[in-house]
């Protein structure tokens, strides 16, 4: 009986490491400047939404934000030393990018912040790979790349000077292609394999019932799940509850684990009929969790229960504040020990520059 129980364990397991998944590898770089309490560059890396490395102006130095990173650097012994020469190199590069950008849009003072992402995502049953380039400014959309047509597309009628000069370069555009369908998705799957184990985990969250004041909403929070594809609501009988209700975004905690939360008016509801709604949480491949909202359950700003939420890693707050996001440098050569990010030791063509004049 034993033997069959780990049978049908191993095939589970078999069949949870085959599920498809699409896997996805971003960096985003911030460039800043009226800002004094927030680094000027702002650097990080995700592999599925779970940041593996980070740099800033301040620490200068890529490091590894997952131990299972450092797998990554058994086939290059510099590979982390590479990385803090390009973020170093990346400043300069986006520091003068900004100052162009303020020359170019007559900006002389005040709050300003260029953001780039790109990346790339991969299915792994399918094996369709998509990738992205996106910058942004003063947190509005600016340009993107379309990988489609290799052309750039502008946001705004400021960026059209610059698309127009991006085309032009026939040569970057065809590196964007290959670095993203080929190389970015080599070294997502080298990431994966590396974290493979962390990443196939599943931890089950702590879920608390909230309310600030008698008269606030209440709210549902879960916290310290793995992995992100979960979901929360609410619901009264059998039947979930959309009107009264705001759904907060998955957003990670700093130790690799997610949390998000369901808040619902209940203002026009009666005390007596409280019980009767019920907060639902839902992890992929597990069994829902629910609390029923009972008043004894609820923790208020009076509760004696101290409940440390888990808070944000720092470059979900730049997200928050900035969107944290850089510009790319293309290589001139390819040099296949380099990870996905810009390298430091090719020359940008110019035309990827946000310049003063035509």
């Amino acid at each position: 009986m034993a033997a069959v129980r780990i049978l049908i364990l191993l095939i589970l397991l078999e069949l949870k490491e085959t599920e498809p998944v699409i896997h996805s590898l971003r960096y985003f770089y911030s460039a800043s400047s009226g800002l004094p309490d927030v680094p000027s560059y702002m650097s990080a890396g995700f592999l599925d939404d779970v940041q593996i490395s980070y740099c800033d102006s301040r620490n200068n130095r890529n490091i590894p934000k997952q131990d299972w990173m450092n797998n990554v650097s058994s086939d290059n012994p510099h590979y982390w030393e590479e990385e803090t020469l390009t973020c170093l190199a990346k400043q300069e590069t986006l520091k003068e990018n900004i100052e162009i950008a303020k020359l170019r849009l007559n900006q002389t003072g005040g709050v300003h912040v260029y953001q780039h992402m790109y990346g790339c995502d991969w299915d792994n049953e399918t094996g369709e790979v998509k990738g992205y380039d996106q910058i942004g400014y003063d947190g509005e959309d600016f340009i993107a790349l379309d990988l489609n047509t290799s052309l750039w597309i502008a946001a705004k009628p400021e960026a059209v000077l610059t698309k127009h000069k991006w085309d032009k370069n026939k040569y970057a555009l065809q590196y964007e292609k290959f670095y993203f369908l080929k190389v970015c998705v080599e070294w997502l799957k080298k990431y994966e394999r590396s974290g493979r184990r962390f990443l196939m985990k599943t931890v089950l969250p702590s879920v608390f019932l909230l309310q600030k004041t008698f008269s606030s909403p209440v709210s549902c929070l879960a916290t310290g799940f793995y992995p992100n594809k979960a979901e929360i609501f609410w619901r009264k009988g059998e039947k979930q509850i959309h009107k009264g209700v705001e759904t907060g975004e998955i957003l990670p905690n700093n130790d690799g684990t997610f949390q998000m939360s369901a808040h619902i008016d209940l203002s026009s509801v009666g005390p007596e009929d409280w019980s009767k709604y019920e907060c639902v949480f839902q992890l992929s491949g597990v069994n829902s969790i629910i609390h029923r909202l009972e008043k004894t359950r609820i923790l208020t700003n009076k509760s004696n229960t101290n409940i440390l939420i888990i808070p944000v890693v720092v470059a979900v707050t730049v997200l928050g504040l900035i969107a944290v996001i850089g510009f790319i440098v293309y290589k001139k050569k390819m040099n296949a020990k380099r990870p996905p990010s810009p390298v430091v030791y090719c020359q940008p063509p110019e035309e990827t520059q946000f310049l003063p004049h035509a």
